[in-house]
């Protein structure tokens, strides 16, 4: 082991080993005899093992608090597991909610404990779990996560991990690197292996609806501009309608004047309107007067924040520390307004990524793109979310395509525009 390992921090219960479901809710073993765990999954781990991540079980046992389960039991469970897969740890936390203890998912306390003991960079790490708890404490902790969906009757976590699938075997494939069970043959990557969350961004009621049904996209993003062209007249009313059929990802409207008490009103009613609900504040206002005042105050009230128009690393600095130790954030970097001034976005990206990695709570966006290229180069910078528009959202079928029917589709294209348009020569 060597200072600031890498780990896969994993979940007992659901994760390692199976649930009992109950009522559509997942609940532990309560003997060595109701403990089942799959066969992949000591595979999957030594996977995990081989390719230098530290793996260790993070593990809620509440039962215990509430007398329903001996700590011998909950000890043994625990202990068959460790051994059966092969983990480098597996931590426990016996308390319950009323216990109010630092430990307890979605606490990040057994995430925090471990990086101690074992030296690892959480910033470079993996929480996998199949419960909102697991996914908060990972967020909590600065890891990135990975929601095993299995479809409990129970809340979603919120804000949504960084992935989302259905199975452990399919997660793996996903921390590795891209690899997935519906990867293409030719190497090409699947949209549903990248790490960045896409967001749609956009104004159009419709067509935002219509995406809110494709699980690739996990959020969304709109702003003054784009709620002009498309032909919104009523701000709070088109907002509430589309937070009313959004109701479970990320959604963030802006703020439109330039004063700051003003912002400060607005964002506030803006804020009101639902807990997925993320208020757009611009790194300055128009007289380049700084909003971090603004920024720290809405954050320390608990208003979670989208700062926008960032485009230096100076200023992805100065917005950390404003956001520091707040609720959920979001800092936009206009990496195409940057890629239109001449300059490759994707080393100051790289460097943002580093910045933010200091403040768990906040995540990096990839703001402004101009072409599908830029989805992936998000991904390779380690950026949290980009925020893609439609006409580039229509793109992502066209990932993996063979070059040589594309151009073959380019030269009837151009064919029968010439024989329609009816030139001679």
């Amino acid at each position: 082991m060597t200072a600031r390992a890498r780990a896969v921090f994993l979940d007992r219960d659901g994760v390692l080993n199976e649930a009992l479901i109950r009522e559509g809710r997942p609940h532990p073993p309560s003997s060595l005899d109701e403990l089942r765990i799959s066969e992949n999954v000591p595979g999957l781990v030594a996977r995990l093992r081989a390719a230098g991540f530290l793996v260790i079980g993070v593990t809620n046992q509440p039962d215990v608090a509430r007398g329903s389960q001996a700590r011998g039991i909950a000890d043994a469970l625990s202990e068959a597991v460790g051994r059966t897969t092969s983990l480098d740890a597996l931590l426990a936390c016996y308390h319950d909610d009323a216990d109010a203890c630092g430990c307890r998912k979605p606490a990040p306390g057994l995430l925090e404990a471990a990086a101690v003991r074992y030296e690892i960079d959480l910033s470079g790490s993996f929480m996998v779990g199949d419960r909102w708890r697991d996914i908060e404490a990972g967020r909590r902790a600065g890891c990135r996560t990975l929601f095993l969906d299995y479809d409990y009757q129970e809340k979603k976590p919120m804000p949504p991990a960084d992935a989302t699938v259905r199975s452990f075997e399919e997660g793996v494939a996903w921390i590795l690197g891209g690899e997935s069970p519906a990867a293409r043959e030719d190497g090409t990557l699947d949209p549903r292996a990248l790490r960045v969350k896409i967001f749609a961004d956009g104004a159009d009621k419709a067509g935002m609806v219509q995406m809110y049904g494709n699980p690739l996209i996990k959020g969304f993003t709109t702003n003054p501009t784009l709620m002009r062209k498309a032909g919104v007249t009523d701000y709070a009313a088109f907002a509430r309608e589309c937070v009313a059929a959004i109701r479970d990802r990320p959604i963030s409207f802006e703020v439109f004047s330039d004063e700051f008490d003003e912002m400060e009103r607005q964002a506030k009613i803006i804020s009101s309107w639902g807990d997925h609900v993320y208020v757009k504040i611009p790194v300055t206002n128009t007289q380049r007067e700084s909003s971090m005042p603004l920024v720290s105050s809405l954050s320390q009230a608990g208003v979670r924040l989208n700062v926008t128009a960032i485009m230096t690393l100076v200023q992805v600095r100065e917005v950390c520390e404003a956001l520091s130790d707040g609720p959920p954030a979001v800092v936009s970097v206009f990496a195409g307004r940057i890629a239109d001034t001449g300059r490759d976005p994707v080393p100051l990206m790289t460097a943002a990524r580093e910045l933010t990695r200091m403040s768990p709570n906040v995540e990096l966006l990839w703001a402004s793109p101009r072409e599908l290229l830029n989805v992936f180069q998000a991904d390779a910078a380690g950026c949290d979310i980009i925020t893609v528009p439609n006409d580039i959202l229509k793109k992502l079928g066209l990932i993996g395509q063979d070059l040589g029917r594309r151009s073959l589709e380019t030269v009837r294209m151009f064919r029968a525009d010439a024989v329609n348009a009816g030139y001679t020569l």
